[in-house]
């Protein structure tokens, strides 16, 4: 198998696990209707696993953009392989998603609430407020991209790799989650996102085409400057990029709390 099969594969896998839980329990009529914020973290946390145990031996399994730029940024992978990368990953996850379409069809008619459909799909904000929202997409990445790596550092067996990844998702998940729904990968919420605007899904509503790019460039910055740290303390590498993209979430981080909330536009951006 190719790398880029091998991105797809995983991706898909990744994102027919991770959105199938959320389906299971937030969609009406399903028998694990309301399982909670606890069994979604840890299947997703398991999906990532299950993920890389597809596609590790093909490509790395990086099954997301953030980690593919990140690691790219390092110095950790060749950039004239990250155009190809993410074109995997995009269409991995837009695989997955479908495939969760088409699982859980009459649950998405028995359904009415148009939020809770586009839940399955992709990320949203507990409190919508673009800086911290990024900010939270920006914090729960980069500790993805420096645990990844510093899980990664240490003389695991081979084939427990994945295990630990996923135990660091689910703990991502329970500590960071909640505010964004902790996308942390573009092409988990992107791919997703995309297949929620052009699956003949009933009733479904909006994409929320106004949030998208939040859980796309959020997770790049935190993945640049998780795997941009991971050299600069463990290397002793101290880049310019380093500085820049500190920088960049200083300055964000003191936007999301000096700067007012945008809560009242919600239901007025999901309207149209």
């Amino acid at each position: 198998m190719s790398p880029f099969l091998g991105e797809v594969l995983g991706t898909a896998v990744l994102i027919l696990f991770g959105g199938g839980v959320v389906a299971g329990a937030s969609l009406d009529k399903t028998k694990s209707n309301g399982a909670g914020w606890v069994v979604i973290s840890l299947a997703w946390g398991l999906a990532v696993t299950m993920g890389v145990y597809a596609s590790g031996q093909f490509s790395g399994a990086h099954l997301n953009p953030a980690v593919t730029i990140g690691l790219a940024l390092a110095g950790e992978f060749a950039w004239a392989d990250v155009p190809s990368y993410i074109l995997a990953q995009m269409i991995g996850a837009f695989i997955g998603a479908a495939l969760v379409f088409f699982h859980y069809y009459k649950h998405f008619q028995a359904t009415s609430d148009q939020a809770t459909k586009l839940g399955v799909f992709s990320t949203g904000p507990a409190i919508r407020h673009t800086f911290s929202n990024l900010t939270s997409e920006i914090i729960g990445t980069f500790i993805l991209v420096l645990g990844i790596l510093f899980i990664g550092a240490n003389n695991f067996t081979e084939g427990l790799n994945p295990l630990a990844v996923g135990s660091l998702i689910v703990v991502i998940g329970m500590a960071l989650g909640g505010t964004t729904g902790y996308a942390i990968n573009p092409a988990r919420d992107l791919g997703p996102r995309l297949a929620h605007a052009l699956l003949p899904i009933p009733n479904k509503g909006s994409s929320d085409w106004s949030y998208s790019w939040i859980p796309v460039v959020g997770p790049i910055i935190g993945g640049g400057l998780g795997a941009l740290t991971y050299n600069a303390l463990f290397k002793g590498e101290f880049s310019v990029l380093f500085w820049v993209f500190l920088l960049v979430t200083i300055v964000i981080i003191v936007l999301s709390i000096t700067t007012k909330s945008e809560e009242a536009n919600v239901k007025n951006n999901l309207s149209h």
